[in-house]
């Protein structure tokens, strides 16, 4: 019998390896947003001493942005030490989702952040007042632009590598600030050279994008914490690993929560052969929860059986049949966990149907009613599956 490595039932850490991980990941995290915090800090700094000496709304309200890129720094650090909390009696699921949480805080302050600065906008192009500018002031200014530009990529990179959505949202939104005080070194030369005062519509330009960042930040927090679809390359890795175990001739239903960043639970349906003994049942199960652990980093909690017969003449025929039927559908994505019961002269198996067919039961019901129509004798429970895996 294959020796298989033990897997804990803790989600938060499933194995050594991920608890080590999950600790690096943190470490990161925080690392990257105190680098944040501080390089935002002294931008905001520099910015609203050249503003107010220039008298310039856009620099200002630029000022104001990095403020609110330095709040969202300090949430994101907090989210992720109160994210790292073990499960314990009240959430067994750990608290993993805290981030998302801290993400529709990061959201809201950046939105607020858009329109009070959006509010000053209006009233300056309402009550114009003229900017001054001098060389140390467009210095300054084009240092910042340049710190952005590093520090954008720095932080998006971070979060791509360590998988955390706030970093990368932030480290966008530092490129997209880059370009904002670019725009603004634009207006103070249009200023100087033409006479043409842009500041006040270029800041309410700017409030418009900082509230389009925010009101795009809150809709993909939201969206997950609705339930998104698992991304296609996870399941189907996890599929691929459970279907190379020995024994399993194939991998089904694949259901993932999402209970924070890096943190899946999910369930499995496996087809074996109907001779299979209880013992290799147990044995196979074990083992795709333990690879699945260690290779993934995903927890399956359940593991489902499915035995096949498809080797019987008869139970070969009635699923070739089944299968043309379904290849005949374009809305039939696959079938699976066909098994005939001779002895009570029944037949069962699962379709997935798209969510774009018009109506997904009449599909079952047409496959249904073909079944019943080429062997009258037998009943046909088929069962209707969603598609919310690849």
């Amino acid at each position: 019998m294959t020796e298989m490595p033990k897997i804990s039932n803790d989600p938060e850490t499933p194995t050594g390896d991920t608890l080590s991980g999950n600790a690096s990941r943190d470490k990161g995290i925080v690392r990257t947003s105190v680098i944040g915090i501080v390089a935002n800090v002294l931008l905001a700094a520099f910015k609203a001493v050249v503003g107010i000496l220039s008298n310039s709304i856009a620099i200002v309200l630029d000022a104001v942005n990095n403020i609110s890129d330095a709040a969202s720094s300090v949430i994101t650090i907090v989210g992720t030490k109160l994210a790292g909390k073990q499960p314990d009696r009240k959430h067994p699921y750990g608290y993993g989702r805290i981030e998302y949480l801290t993400t529709i805080i990061i959201a809201v302050i950046v939105l607020w952040a858009g329109i009070t600065s959006l509010q000053e906008s209006v009233m300056r192009i309402i009550h114009p007042e003229t900017a001054s500018y001098d060389t140390a002031t467009l210095a300054i200014v084009a240092v910042a632009v340049i710190a952005k530009i590093v520090l954008g990529h720095f932080t998006k990179r971070s979060g791509e590598r360590l998988h955390s959505g706030s970093l990368v949202a932030s480290g966008t939104d530092a490129l997209m600030d880059s370009v904002i005080s670019a725009a603004t070194l634009v207006a103070a030369f249009i200023f100087i050279f033409t006479g043409i005062a842009l500041e006040a519509w270029l800041g309410a330009i700017i409030s418009l994008v900082i509230i389009k960042a925010g009101v795009d930040m809150l809709r993909e927090v939201l969206s997950k914490i609705i339930g998104e679809r698992v991304d296609a390359g996870v399941s189907t890795a996890v599929k691929r690993t459970v279907s190379t175990v020995e024994g399993v001739q194939g991998a089904y239903d694949l259901v993932l929560e999402d209970y924070g960043p890096d943190r899946l639970w999910g369930s499995v349906h496996i087809e074996v052969d109907e001779s299979m003994p209880a013992r290799d049942i147990d044995r196979v199960t074990r083992q795709i929860q333990a690879v699945v652990s260690e290779e993934h980093g995903v927890l399956l909690h359940t593991v489902g059986i499915y035995s096949t017969n498809t080797g019987d003449d008869l139970a070969s025929e009635m699923h070739r049949h089944a299968a043309g039927f379904a290849e005949s559908d374009e809305h039939i994505l696959e079938l699976h966990g066909f098994y005939l019961d001779e002895a009570e002269k029944s037949c069962s198996f699962d379709l997935v149907v798209s969510f774009d067919a018009p109506d997904r039961h009449a599909v079952v019901e047409r496959v249904r009613s073909e079944m019943e129509r080429r062997w009258p004798d037998y009943a046909f429970c088929v069962t209707l599956d969603s598609d919310i895996s690849d």
